[in-house]
């Protein structure tokens, strides 16, 4: 598989991080400590997964229509990036009329969990200030978000939940502001990245803890201190010494602040490091199997994290896993053709694996991107745009559905601002909503998660702002 210059780049985004902080008045220490109780109740464990696809996915290969006159139309304005009717696998959503769909050749997986109603998509999701149309687009009267069809500034923004300013904090930092008086056991953090520093996961009090998947016999983990190991007894082992050292610098007293509050710090990632990996140490169920690929190495550490969920004093988790390299400006029915199977294997593994541990009902998977690819062609790829699907699983996903609007495939189109560019339909703020919601953060608090949420869900509403969950 080529991997070009953009790939390389895609693949080091995902921890891109705002270099001017903004400070969030909302989301101070105060505000947070004040928050109401969260529903449901803690001893009701949740947890989110968010997989990140960096590089701007091509959705539309992903979920595309099948039906003669839709095909027609998709093929159309796609071109040489179309795949063939044929080939599409058939899924049957039960809210959709009128339209056959499809999802990419090689995601067997990802059809199988949907069929059996554990898999939803929502289509053409967004990063949006507030809802804006075509007109406004070229008229320049709306408002938009900062660096639009810019990797790093909607990478950012995806993570972030803020379009209309750049923030340092995400909004699974600022759930776990809200929820972490829930967990039993601050030692090590409610957000656990596979895929080291993040955004998302970093708030004003609760910030990622990086951990490593696995490979082959190396289980992977919580990252220990170099060259500290109190297991060892060897007389011959440097470690040894080593370790007696580092144990009588922690056990001192220090009166200088700085000194100490480092000493702290160690003390605390040890502790951290010896808690993650006894919680994570007991093997998954017998059976369960994952593909031999980085997705599904991350994927298994999550499970295994699930697992040992009470034993990390944990009744609320969110998950960080990544796979890079989607800025496919050429070749990318090739590379979708070979990455799409590994994501779909991967995915349908860790359901099965949460199967297996009977936490299917209490862990949710969700897809996000930098954003969708131009329906048009350039002649070998697809180009940055806007809007895009994405999908969730998970037992307690109302699956077999497709939620929000799936648009019509034609160039010109009301959504569509030049080249296959579509305006979103549903922000990325309902799509997020959705997700806190179902963790537990009360309906009260969303404004403090997501500051422009009432721009498009009224907190008045009864019902839920896609739906996709209970």
């Amino acid at each position: 598989m080529k991997v070009s210059r953009r790939r390389f780049l895609g693949q080091a985004s995902c921890a891109a991080v705002s270099s001017i902080p903004v400070l969030n008045t909302l989301l101070n220490l105060k505000a947070a400590g004040h928050l109401a109780a969260a529903t449901p109740g803690p001893s009701d464990y949740r947890a989110l997964v968010c997989l990140f696809f960096s590089g701007g996915v091509d959705s539309f290969n992903i979920l595309a229509p099948r039906g003669t006159s839709e095909w027609q139309q998709y093929k159309g304005i796609r071109g040489d990036l179309a795949i063939p009717s044929a080939s599409l696998l058939p899924i049957t959503p039960t809210n959709v009329s009128g339209m056959e769909l499809g999802v990419h050749p090689g995601m067997a997986g990802l059809q199988g969990l949907f069929e059996a109603g554990n898999a939803a998509f929502v289509a053409n999701v967004g990063t949006l200030v507030e809802p804006v149309t075509k007109a406004q687009y070229f008229q320049g009267t709306g408002k938009f978000p900062l660096g639009l069809f810019s990797h790093s500034d909607q990478i950012e923004q995806w993570q972030t939940g803020t379009p209309d300013v750049r923030s340092p904090r995400g909004w699974a930092g600022r759930v776990g502001d809200v929820l972490k008086q829930l967990n039993t056991d601050p030692t090590v953090s409610m957000n656990i990245s596979l895929a080291g520093a993040n955004i998302w996961q970093s708030g004003e009090t609760v910030y990622e803890y990086a951990v490593s998947a696995g490979s082959g016999d190396w289980p992977g983990g919580a990252e220990e201190l170099q060259g500290y190991d109190p297991t060892e007894t060897s007389p011959w082992s440097t470690i040894v010494p080593r370790t007696k050292a580092v144990d009588g610098q922690l056990a001192l007293e220090y009166q200088h602040l700085l000194t100490e509050a480092f000493a702290s710090k160690k003390r605390d990632a040890m502790a951290a490091y010896q808690l993650f990996n006894s919680a994570t140490s007991t093997p998954l169920p017998p059976g369960v199997t994952f593909p031999g690929n980085y997705l599904a190495e991350q994927l298994k550490m999550v499970a295994k994290a699930v697992a040992g969920h009470a034993a990390l004093g944990h009744v609320r988790q969110t998950f960080f896993v990544h796979v890079g390299g989607w800025d496919h400006h050429d070749e990318v029915i090739a590379n979708m053709g070979e990455m799409l199977p590994m994501v779909s294997g991967a995915v349908a593994a860790f359901y099965a694996a949460l199967a297996a541990l009977g936490m299917e009902d209490s862990v949710t998977l969700f897809t996000a991107s930098d954003f969708g690819r131009t329906l048009t062609s350039n002649g070998a790829g697809s180009d940055h745009a806007w809007g895009g699907n994405h999908f969730v699983v998970g037992g307690a996903v109302d699956g077999r559905k497709v939620y929000g609007q799936f648009p019509e495939l034609y160039e010109d189109n009301p959504l569509d601002v030049g080249r296959g560019r579509l305006i979103p339909s549903t922000s990325v703020d309902a799509y997020f909503a959705e997700l806190a919601l179902w963790l537990g953060v009360p309906k009260s608090s969303l404004p403090l998660v997501l500051p422009n949420i009432e721009r498009f869900y009224s907190l008045s509403s009864s019902s839920n702002p896609v739906g996709f969950l209970p």
